[in-house]
């Protein structure tokens, strides 16, 4: 072999130069930034992905069983301001309020709306029952660990479970300076001197009320009572003890609008028309 055969295919000075000139051309020179790409541009090409299915990750260079963890701790911490500040499910544990809510439904209450607004006769509201009523929810026992109180915890925001002993609902009756009565001849119940028609809410065959009463409801307090009256502890049950069965208003947690389980019986909360009478708030200090 002659020294001539020996470099064939070996690459000479001027296909060195080429290559590295095309390698090159595709590298931005030292100390010269590449062009951004405009804010539209950009805004174009997040629109394409998105609607390719393909969305940014939380975190790109991990494999999604990584991230998982910090999205479920985030869901959760979501839920728990929204159950703290707007909204929480509440859980019906007795029949009080039968049959207008059920036990075992769940409601979903606004805990925001009193903030702006008054709150109104007729509207059913959960409220803090310590010390005002007598016990009417069985104490759920204690946690066993720290698993079983967190999944406690969990399911509490969620309402799959039953809220605290002391959180009851009830239909708001009375507010302050209202005189609520019972019963007149016809066997109703009066706020300011005005029967109340409660057939459509009322449990059937139950009485306005087997407890005669006849209250004026005091400043910052509200007078409640249960749609099933021959089954529900509210305020006519402490009549005559230190606090007369008023609940005070700072007690109230919010107004439960609408039950949302289940689900074939999703329905709103209204107020009930016999509320709406005129009447009611303009006969209010004239009644005797």
């Amino acid at each position: 072999m002659t020294m001539d055969d020996a470099v064939v295919g070996l690459p000479t000075d001027a296909s060195l130069d080429a290559s590295e000139a095309g390698r090159a051309s595709h590298r931005a020179a030292k100390g010269v930034k590449p062009p951004r790409s405009s804010r539209k541009e950009r805004k174009a090409k997040d629109t394409a992905r998105a609607s390719s299915g393909r969305h940014r990750r939380l975190m790109p260079n991990r494999p999604f069983w990584q991230e998982l963890p910090i999205l479920i701790i985030v869901a959760l911490l979501a839920a728990y301001l929204m159950k703290t500040f707007v909204f929480q499910v509440f859980f019906i544990p007795s029949g009080s309020m039968e049959n207008t809510l059920l036990i075992n439904d769940r409601v979903l209450v606004d805990k925001v709306s009193y903030g702006f607004r008054d709150i109104k006769r007729g509207e059913v509201i959960v409220f803090n029952a310590q010390g005002v009523l007598s016990p009417e929810n069985s104490k759920p026992l204690p946690a066993s660990n720290a698993i079983d109180g967190a999944i406690r915890s969990v399911q509490n925001i969620f309402g799959l479970a039953q809220n605290s002993e002391t959180d009851y609902i009830k239909r708001l009756i009375g507010l302050p300076g209202d005189r609520v009565a019972c019963c007149d001849a016809q066997g109703r119940m009066t706020i300011n001197g005005v029967p109340l028609d409660e057939q459509s809410y009322l449990y059937p065959g139950d009485a306005a009320s087997l407890t005669p009463f006849d209250v004026l409801v005091p400043d910052k307090k509200l007078w409640v009572m249960g749609d099933h009256r021959s089954a529900s502890a509210d305020s006519r049950s402490r009549i005559g003890t230190p606090g007369g069965g008023f609940v005070p208003q700072d007690r109230v947690v919010g107004r439960a609008f609408v039950v949302t389980f289940p689900f074939n019986s999703l329905r709103r909360l209204s107020i009930p028309e016999t509320f709406k009478q005129p009447a009611i708030e303009a006969q209010k200090g004239k009644s005797k």
